[in-house]
């Protein structure tokens, strides 16, 4: 049996949660075809599949069952096509790909014109198809499919317009109906004038214009579904207003088939419904599209075209041409293409639309470079690196794009309620049509067509489908502006319950690369000389000691020297000589051994031990000459982290493999609370066991690399990215933004997210609970009052409108930490100081 693959499909006509439903059943039923999750506020539905045959079966499925999947079509250029066997070649090439539907190779025009569906395949893999055939492929110039952003607009522009028509239409019957009812003489007007049967007549016609003209997508999708035995929202609209059209034209037509009391006419509410429903769509476009604005705005980074160094020459290529190995060129206030290395040139690169970070970050000849960042100043060349799908930028599309559509737990109760809401709501609404006609006053008819027809319209099954997935739509895309990805959408939910943090030392805590912290000299000695002296015999060395020496040397430009008679004493340290003088730098036992006094810098290196620092001694000539204190310092911002960990009530623990005094003193600098030292890599999964006790949750946080293991077995594993590398498979979430405060926007747009969705859920579900009895009439013993299906239908509208507009306050979520920290060089410390 082979591999699961995943699938992810754009599905039409999917209006309430009960659409949602029908797909997930049709789809899990058939073989092959696992872990489905469908998802209302995208339309979108993704299952693992265990061939890619499945994905023709999974369209004929939904085919069938009215929510066929979104199709393409492309045109390609093919070159070097000469007959028709060439055009049964390319044929087969591209039709045997999976989701492939159509394929249409034309040898005069040297086209081929290929239908298929969204996200099962790409552009690219057609491209590639050709290729791996024999004959070269390009995308034509006038291919004209629209993304989603623009099929969301143009969906909104067609509710509008749709909305305006019925509107029009439906006024004067709202005007000539309810008028009568209203305002004072109003009602004799009409009978004088045109007489109230002419009036009916008029509210006929315009009444019909609306149900068939701008809501007949209600009939044509309500009643399919109601008859194959799988009614919606659609179904609900559909009967509820064919109920009020029907009555009323045996009103008018056959009057005497009604009791005399009964003798009136609904089309104002037919009318008005479709409108209110109309409106209440148009809006939950609009706001629907929004929804995906963080989508939206990831692929706007990507360029489109690139300048390319091809022979000595730049020229100008499309995107999709470029492929690793290619040279590009790039200007002062360009968009980086794809990722890649500088070969020449140097540059500050804005990486905050990736990072977070809002400092431009320098870059020089072997430093990286990533697709959709901008060039802020200086020219340089770099070689690609990743291209198309394997960009960085690609690679965070599509961890929001999963996200997006993930389902999470608490969707679960959602789920099983909205399988038989609709079906029960149209029990009700006959029950509720029974017990008018039974226990009613007269006219029973009227008010049992009246409460049945509110019931029907007044149930939202939209609201309770769209509060969880556009909550974590709009969350997920909100975090991933901040440099936050939810790899795994439910990852959402539990992180906002976690009670422990705990963190790897190096690389999360800490830079992760030692630094020169402390430089103390006896009497008599010079900073600078002693620095070069040392510098120049640690350059004979690899251990990560002797790189941090050698950066502080670099960076304060002392005096280079070379060296002569170097030697490694084992276990002690190292000997030179430099510029004629004997230097040694080493442990206080190769002091010791070479019989030299350390007098007072003895105090200096037990004080500098108790920090946590690796000291070293330098001696010149036969004298102790200073200590050297050498740490992996820990990052501007971990303290402040830390501090807005514990202000969100959680405890901190730090596991790392370091010797305890030295992460002791880490933990006193940044305010942890709980320190396990000395774990191996292994040993941090029984670390985590340790502090999870009694049943608390745990996030571990770490590198994504050598904390693995950690990572997949905390509740939330959180990985520290480096704003390129994203493809970290054993987390949960992942951090472009390289420290800590990653981790506080993290659990801030969780708890956000967490309080959002049960806030819709609330308003959903509450809202049905309350207005459906309300609508079968059970206030109006008490106080007459009965609601009339024109009001229903505008709360209705109103209910999936409010959680869409709830949801989408999250794109107002601000980072819980500031984004800005300053430099090192701006700190009112330096990383280096002397004594």
């Amino acid at each position: 049996m082979s591999d699961p693959r995943p699938l992810r499909l754009s599905l039409q006509n999917m209006s309430c949660a009960s659409c949602v439903g029908r797909v997930e059943r049709s789809l899990t039923a058939l073989p092959g075809v696992s872990d489905v999750r469908v998802n209302l506020a995208n339309e979108t539905a993704q299952a693992q599949i265990d061939a890619p045959e499945r994905i023709t079966e999974i369209a004929t499925a939904l085919q069938e069952i009215g929510y066929p999947a979104r199709t393409r079509s492309v045109r390609l250029n093919i070159a070097s096509m000469s007959c028709a066997s060439c055009v049964g070649r390319v044929e087969k090439a591209l039709a045997v790909l999976p989701g492939v539907l159509d394929v249409n190779v034309n040898l005069a025009s040297e086209t081929a014109t290929v239908t298929y569906l969204e996200s099962a395949v790409a552009v690219v893999d057609l491209i590639k198809a050709a290729s791996d055939a024999g004959y070269s492929a390009t995308q034509a110039a006038d291919n004209s499919s629209e993304d989603a952003g623009a099929r969301k607009s143009e969906e909104a522009r067609d509710l509008a317009r749709r909305t305006v028509v019925a509107a029009t239409l439906a006024l004067p019957v709202f005007l000539l109906e309810m008028g009568a009812h209203l305002i004072p003489g109003m009602h004799g007007l009409i009978g004088d004038t045109i007489g109230h049967r002419a009036s009916w007549m008029i509210q006929f016609a315009l009444t019909t214009a609306v149900l068939f003209g701008p809501g007949r997508t209600f009939y044509t999708r309500g009643f399919p579904a109601l008859l194959k035995g799988a009614p919606d929202m659609n179904s609900l609209v559909a009967v509820g207003t064919s109920a009020a059209y029907i009555y009323s034209l045996v009103a008018l037509f056959a009057t005497t088939l009604l009791p005399a009391g009964s003798r009136a006419v609904y089309f104002e509410a037919a009318a008005v419904i479709v409108v209110l429903i109309l409106l209440g769509r148009w809006l939950e476009a609009r706001a629907k599209g929004r929804t995906g604005a963080a989508i939206q705005k990831l692929l706007g980074l990507q360029a489109k075209t690139a300048r390319v160094l091809v022979d000595g020459e730049s020229q100008d290529v499309a995107i999709d041409r470029i492929v690793a190995g290619d040279i590009l060129i790039v200007r002062p206030g360009e968009r980086i293409a794809v990722d890649g290395e500088l070969t020449e040139g140097s540059a500050r690169v804005d990486e905050s639309m990736i990072t977070g970070e809002p400092v431009p970050v320098a870059k020089s000849v072997g430093d990286p470079v990533t697709g959709g960042t901008v060039n802020g100043s200086g020219a340089f060349q770099f070689r690609a690196t990743r291209v198309g799908a394997d960009t960085t930028l690609a690679q965070i599309i599509r961890m929001v794009e999963e996200a997006q559509g993930a389902k999470l737990p608490i969707q679960g109760l959602v789920d099983r309620i909205t399988l038989w809401f609709v079906p029960v709501v149209m029990a009700l609404a006959l029950l509720t049509v029974i017990v008018w006609l039974l226990v009613g006053p007269s006219p029973a008819l009227s008010f049992a067509l009246v409460a049945g027809v509110s019931v029907l319209i007044i149930a939202c099954p939209c609201a309770m489908g769209l509060a969880t997935p556009t909550s974590i739509m709009v969350g997920t895309g909100r975090a991933a502006e901040m440099g936050v990805l939810f790899r795994k959408g439910d990852a959402l939910q539990q992180l906002s319950s976690v009670d422990v943090v705990a963190l790897d030392k190096t690389g999360t805590v800490t830079q992760g690369r030692p630094e020169l912290t402390d430089l103390v000299l006896a009497d008599g000695f010079d900073r600078a000389e002693v620095l070069a002296l040392v510098a120049a015999v640690e350059a004979q060395s690899e251990h990560p000691i002797a790189e941090a020496i050698l950066r502080a040397a670099k960076v304060e430009g002392v005096a280079r020297h070379d060296v002569m008679d170097f030697a490694s004493i084992t276990g002690h340290g190292v000997r030179a000589k430099v510029a004629g003088r004997e230097v040694l730098v080493g442990a206080d036992r190769l002091m010791t051994r070479e019989g030299l006094e350390i007098g007072d810098l003895a105090d200096e290196e037990r004080r500098l031990a108790e920090q946590g620092r690796t000291a070293l001694f330098a001696a010149i000539d036969g004298r102790v000459a200073a200590v050297i204190a050498v740490a992996d310092p820990v990052k501007p911002s971990s303290a402040a982290a830390i501090r807005a960990l514990h202000a969100q009530g959680l405890k901190v623990a730090m596991i790392t493999g370091d010797k305890r005094e030295t992460a002791e003193a880490i933990a006193r600098e940044t305010g942890i609370d709980h320190v396990i030292a000395g774990v191996l890599p292994d040993g941090k999964v029984a670390a985590l066991d340790d502090l999870r006790g009694a049943g608390q949750r745990i996030a571990f946080v770490g590198d994504g690399i050598n904390d693995a293991p950690a990572l997949a077995h905390s509740d939330v594993g959180i990985a520290i990215g480096t704003g390129t590398d994203v493809a970290i498979e054993s987390a949960d979430v992942v951090l472009m933004s390289g420290d800590l405060r990653g981790v506080v926007n993290a659990l801030e747009v969780s708890r956000s997210t967490m309080r959002n969705i049960r806030q819709n859920l609330f308003w959903a579900f509450g809202y049905n609970v309350a207005l459906i009895p309300v609508a079968a009439g059970v206030l109006y013993p008490v106080s007459g009052l009965l609601l009339s299906p024109v009001l229903a239908a505008g709360a209705m509208a109103l209910s999936s409108v409010f959680v869409l507009t709830n949801a989408l306050r999250l794109r107002r979520v601000r980072p819980a930490m500031d984004e800005t920290v300053r430099p090192v060089s701006e700190a009112s410390a330096s990383p280096i100081s002397a004594e």
